[in-house]
């Protein structure tokens, strides 16, 4: 949907406001593309001429649901039910710690780890659902929204457009500064933001957080104060968050082995949706989310404040049992939890095996290495 919103410098990247909801929902209803994935989705089974049959009943029972929207704050809360849900269906625990550190009324940047596509900030807007305190603005690359209805939906969701795909240093740097003053200018009217610690997840299960992207944070203020006071003025949480079993580790360990033989991957066209669904609809066990201390320090350069957030994410990196067992740490793992840990790795190559246990390793590698 193009906004026609003036003098908005941001209307192309930012979430949708309370003013568009409507409409949006109600051109949302008339894409034959979400109408069509929604109806394979809830029967995956059917031939297509019985699946286009049932288009106009999967339309109007997405009206019924959707048509008393008028607000992103609805929308979520029409959200939260499915994700309920889907916290009960796929996980055993979930668990939270560090935000009785966090002030109600304070805006933070959530800088986390990441591992999971949609979950990742889905969970953290989640225990800040449970909680009662607003949720948060996510940033999403453009490259995972391929169709304009994923965009519309990711945008009632209070997602904001990451601008992967610009070219030449020119755009790229327009694109560049546009993001780092949006950042600002929602911590400033009192927004929080997610937003993972490097481009694209760790995939190798290694948590390390980009200078780059912290350098990207101070771009838009380099004219008006120094780095450190642009960092402080951002209120950065480092996030950690663990999963006891990662849905997408066998896609990874053999996307990784492929990298190490070819020395290429070729994604598959709709490879990051198919992701992003097993990401959600994949069995996590138990999950948990810490938030950090607020960085108060003056670090005077992006590399010096990359080290202090990766030892707070690895340090509060809460180990599972698959963790343990992946390190060779045994004894920290009944023997039940051991031969379900060893099932995740039938089919596997030595070398996918061998990447995939290092997944899990290596956090307690990490968390190892940060104790002070």
């Amino acid at each position: 949907m193009q906004v026609n919103t003036q003098q908005d410098p941001f209307k192309e990247m930012r979430p949708y406001n309370d003013r568009e909801v409507e409409a949006v929902l109600q051109n949302l209803l008339y894409d034959n593309e979400l109408i069509s994935a929604i109806t394979h989705y809830q029967f995956p089974s059917l031939p297509g001429w019985l699946a286009k049959f049932l288009k106009p009943f999967v339309r109007i029972g997405l009206a019924r649901e959707l048509g008393d929207i008028q607000s992103v704050k609805q929308f979520q809360q029409a959200i939260a039910k499915y994700m309920a849900k889907m916290i009960a269906r796929t996980t055993t625990r979930l668990t939270c710690s560090g935000m009785e550190n966090l002030e109600g009324d304070e805006a933070y940047l959530f800088v986390s780890n990441h591992r999971d596509i949609a979950m990742d900030p889905a969970f953290v807007n989640w225990t800040h659902y449970q909680q009662d305190l607003p949720t948060v603005r996510v940033a999403i690359g453009d490259n995972l929204l391929s169709k304009p209805y994923i965009s519309d939906l990711m945008r009632l969701n209070k997602s904001f457009i990451v601008n992967r795909s610009a070219k030449g240093p020119r755009e790229m740097m327009a694109a560049v500064t546009q993001l780092s003053a949006y950042i600002d200018h929602s911590i400033q009217e009192g927004e929080s933001v997610w937003i993972a610690q490097r481009e694209g997840r760790a995939k190798d299960g290694d948590d390390k957080t980009d200078p780059a992207l912290l350098k990207m944070f101070y771009v838009s203020q380099r004219k008006q104060r120094n780095f450190p006071e642009a960092v402080k003025r951002l209120n950065i949480v480092p996030v950690s968050i663990s999963y006891e079993f990662d849905p997408c580790d066998r896609a990874k360990a053999i996307e990784l082995a492929a990298r190490e033989r070819e020395g290429v991957y070729e994604k598959g066209e709709h490879e990051d949706i198919e992701s992003i669904v097993q990401g959600i609809t994949g069995f996590k066990g138990a999950v948990h989310i810490h938030f950090g201390d607020v960085i108060v320090n003056d670090y005077e350069a992006p590399e010096l404040l990359a080290a202090e957030l990766d030892r707070q994410i690895h340090q509060n990196y809460f180990l599972h049992p698959s963790n343990y067992i992946a390190a060779g740490l045994l004894e920290e793992a009944t023997e039940e939890q051991q031969a379900v840990f060893e099932k995740r790795f039938e089919g596997l190559g030595s070398r996918e095996s061998e990447i995939m246990r290092n997944i899990y390793a290596n956090p307690v590698f990490n968390h190892e290495s940060k104790k002070v």
